[in-house]
């Protein structure tokens, strides 16, 4: 997807007299929203939203947006979000060493997925074609990328190369 080709395009090259934040802090919510996409055609995106939150000294930050196709309640939609993990790391390993198991039944499947050099997590329920798709950027930043009332197809669209 669009988002994702800018989104690890921004993290691999900084813009001029930009540099990268240290992997102790996270990014500020505001520096993220941009990378959320407008709406592909046939679509309408709501208003993004973000924050970035310090817990007791744990920082946070995590970014979002709804884009759906038509009017109602049974139409498609995908939700992209951001999550900046880089303050705690032990999460990111925990969380991605969790991702590394394949199974499959009448009721959907979860999955491994290396999309781009970006290893990730796919599952997908058939009941509502309901599916989530998480990759792992710059071994910090956790994309997800959830999808309803789609084929699990639309996962991979709205992935690496897609337009949403």
């Amino acid at each position: 997807m669009a988002a994702m080709a800018s989104f690890t395009g921004l993290i691999a090259m900084p813009a001029h007299g930009q540099e990268l934040p240290s992997l102790i802090n996270v990014v500020d919510y505001t520096k993220l929203l941009p990378l959320l996409p407008e709406a592909p055609a046939g679509w309408t995106a709501d208003k993004p939203n973000g924050s970035t939150t310090d817990v007791g000294g744990f920082k946070l930050t995590n970014v979002h947006r709804d884009y759906h196709k038509g009017e109602g309640d049974n139409v498609p939609t995908t939700a992209i979000s951001i999550l900046d993990s880089a303050a705690n790391p032990d999460y990111v390993e925990a969380t991605t060493a969790a991702w590394k198991f394949t199974t499959t039944s009448t009721d959907g499947y979860s999955k491994s997925v290396n999309l781009d050099g970006h290893d990730g997590f796919e599952t997908f329920e058939n009941e509502g074609k309901h599916g989530t798709l998480w990759l792992m950027v710059a071994k910090r930043y956790f994309l997800q990328i959830e999808t309803q009332g789609q084929d699990p197809t639309a996962l991979q669209e709205n992935g690496p190369s897609a337009s949403i």
